[in-house]
């Protein structure tokens, strides 16, 4: 067993690496680092309860992400408009949200259940989505290429792009508005906010799955590097308070290096992964979650 002195988590070494590796994989194909299934293994299983556990899990994406990133842009699948409309309206959320978690959440009880709501209302926007698209026919990609990404166009107020042969358009300050309220939870939550925002992009914007990937890892990616500064930067202030907000930098590189694994292999698969086979995986995940907390709280 492996002491983590400033988290106070005793465990085997290898074991963050190995349940991020299994989470990032499943979960990267559908744009998610899976740093929200993460953060309840933590909570619950680990006994990492305190506000430092929210940097500790960004931490995390940030080791992790840029290995997906980097796989998505060299196969051209990385929808530049979208992923800029993102960062543009997450990184000032992530600021208020790290705040918000610091002075009025400290409490995992209360914390689990403002997560577990926000879960539950994704997942049930996401399974709606999926039985929608079932009674649909949808045109399926006839070979790798198809999955590229092109004529992108971004201005301040629509965004575009062509995937498989069809344009698909947004409101640039739909997008930004939403992930400004993304960030915000984001930074309390400690996901970077991809586990919310690319259901959004599925089941509010219409986007295919399979091309909005790149564009929510990415986003997820900075907005964390951000939450992780912030987080760093308050944490002389609570120094006298009891309050532990500096983040677990050894716990986080270890869930860090298994993600990095799972989230290039995920990447890697995504083309043969049919669209609602990645949906269904990412709304049970959510369920699961969702549902959990929303019982602790109640039992």
């Amino acid at each position: 067993m492996t002491h983590f002195p400033i988290s106070g988590v005793d465990t085997h070494w290898w074991l963050p690496m190995v349940v991020a590796f299994v989470v990032s994989t499943l979960m990267a194909p559908g744009g998610l680092s899976g740093a929200f299934l993460l953060l309840p293994f933590q909570l619950s299983i680990l006994g990492f309860t305190g506000p430092a556990v929210t940097p500790t899990n960004l931490i995390f994406n940030v080791i992790a992400i840029p290995s997906g990133v980097l796989r998505y842009w060299r196969e051209k699948r990385m929808v530049w408009p979208l992923a800029w409309a993102t960062l543009i309206g997450t990184l000032p959320g992530i600021f208020i949200g790290a705040w918000l978690r610091i002075k009025y959440l400290p409490d995992p009880r209360s914390f689990k259940l403002f997560v577990g709501c926000v879960l539950l209302y994704i997942a049930g926007r996401l399974v709606v989505d999926i039985f929608r698209n079932m009674r649909t026919k949808t045109v399926k990609p006839s070979g790798p290429s198809q999955f590229e990404v092109s004529e992108t166009q971004f201005n301040l107020k629509r965004l575009s792009y062509v995937y498989n042969g069809v344009k698909y358009a947004s409101s640039t300050p739909g997008i930004m508005l939403l992930s400004f309220i993304v960030g915000i939870i984001g930074g309390m939550y400690g996901i970077g906010g991809g586990a919310i925002i690319a259901p959004f992009f599925v089941t509010f914007f219409r986007l295919p799955v399979h091309s909005i990937a790149g564009a929510s890892l990415l986003g997820t990616l900075v907005s964390s590097a951000a939450g992780v500064g912030v987080y760093t930067a308050l944490a002389p202030l609570f120094s006298g308070s009891g309050i532990a907000v500096m983040p677990d930098w050894h716990l986080g590189a270890l869930f860090g290096i298994g993600g990095a694994a799972g989230i290039y292999v995920g990447a890697r698969l995504q083309k043969h992964v049919p669209a609602v086979v990645i949906k269904m995986m990412i709304a049970v995940a959510l369920l699961f979650i969702s549902i959990n907390y929303v019982v602790q709280f109640f039992r």
